[in-house]
C-alpha cells in the first residue's frame, strides 16, 4: 500500500475529537492540505464542530457527539475529501509575509558554526541561506504564538542535540530536521541556536495576540550587531510586513 493509498485518513480522537492526517511526514503539499482543508472547515464548519486547528500534515476537529455522531462526521469529512486535490489547493487567504532583522552567529546566537558545519556549510553560506528564503509558518505550537517554519533545503536535514542548551532567550532562531523554530519563550531546547531576533510573538491583551499564523511567511534578513543593539536600546523589532493574498 503506497502513501497515497493510506492518506489522508480520518483518525477518532477520544469521544470528541477527529483528525484528518495527510501524511505522516512533513512535506509541502501535506502542509498545504492541512492548511486549505482547515481553511475550508472553517468557511463551511459542519454541524456541531466546535473548534478546528492545525498540526504540521494534519486538521483536527473538535465537535459535539451528543449533537453528531462521529459516523456521521466522518462520512461527511470522507465527502468533503474526495471533493478536490487538497494536496494542490491554494493556501488560505490574508496571508502575510514578515521581515524579521536577525543577528546570526556571535555570543547571541552561538551554535551557528556548528549548524552550518553539520549541514557542510561555510558561516557566510548558513547565513545567505537561512536569510535568503521565505519559509511558510506550517504550524503554531509548543508556547502562545510560536512559530514551526520549514522546510530548509535537504543539507539542513541536521540533527537535534543529544542534550539541551540549558535556556534560549526569547525571540531565539533556532534550527533542526530541516525546520526552524522562533521562540515566543524562554526555554530549554535540543534545537541548535544560529540567529537572535527581538521580536514578540505572543501579545496578550491586543486586538491580535499571536503575530503569525499558520500559512504566513517570514524572511530572517541579516543584521549586524551594531545594528541589532541599536533596535534593542530603543525597544524596536525592525519588522516588516506585506500582504501575500
Amino acid at each position: 500500500m503506497t502513501a497515497a493509498d493510506r492518506f489522508p485518513r480520518i483518525d477518532p480522537l477520544g469521544l470528541d475529537g477527529v483528525l484528518v492526517r495527510f501524511a505522516d511526514t512533513l512535506t509541502e503539499p501535506a502542509n498545504r492540505a492541512a492548511l486549505a482543508f482547515r481553511a475550508a472547515l472553517e468557511r463551511d464548519p459542519p454541524e456541531a464542530v466546535e473548534e478546528v486547528s492545525t498540526a504540521l500534515v494534519s486538521t483536527q476537529l473538535r465537535f459535539d457527539p451528543l449533537h453528531l455522531p462521529l459516523e456521521r462526521l466522518t462520512a461527511e469529512l470522507r465527502q468533503r475529501l474526495a471533493a478536490q486535490d487538497w494536496y494542490a489547493a491554494p493556501l488560505p487567504e490574508g496571508r502575510q509575509l514578515l521581515h524579521i532583522p536577525t543577528l546570526y552567529g556571535t555570543e547571541r546566537a552561538p551554535q551557528l558554526a556548528e549548524a552550518a558545519a553539520l549541514a557542510g556549510l561555510s558561516r557566510a553560506e548558513a547565513i545567505d541561506q537561512l536569510a535568503r528564503a521565505p519559509l511558510r509558518v506550517t504550524t503554531i505550537g509548543f508556547a502562545p504564538g510560536q512559530p514551526y517554519l520549514g522546510t530548509l533545503p535537504e543539507a539542513r536535514d541536521i540533527p537535534r542535540q543529544t542534550g539541551l542548551t540549558p535556556q534560549v532567550p526569547v525571540g531565539a532562531l533556532v534550527v533542526a530536521i530541516r525546520q526552524m523554530v522562533l521562540f515566543s519563550v524562554s526555554t530549554p531546547t535540543g534545537w541548535r541556536h544560529v540567529g537572535q531576533t527581538h521580536v514578540r510573538l505572543f501579545r496578550p491583551g491586543t486586538a491580535k495576540p499571536f503575530l503569525l499564523r499558520p500559512g504566513d511567511a517570514v524572511r530572517f534578513p541579516a543584521i549586524d550587531r551594531a545594528a541589532f543593539e541599536a533596535m534593542g536600546a530603543v525597544g524596536k523589532d525592525g519588522i516588516t510586513a506585506e500582504p501575500l493574498t
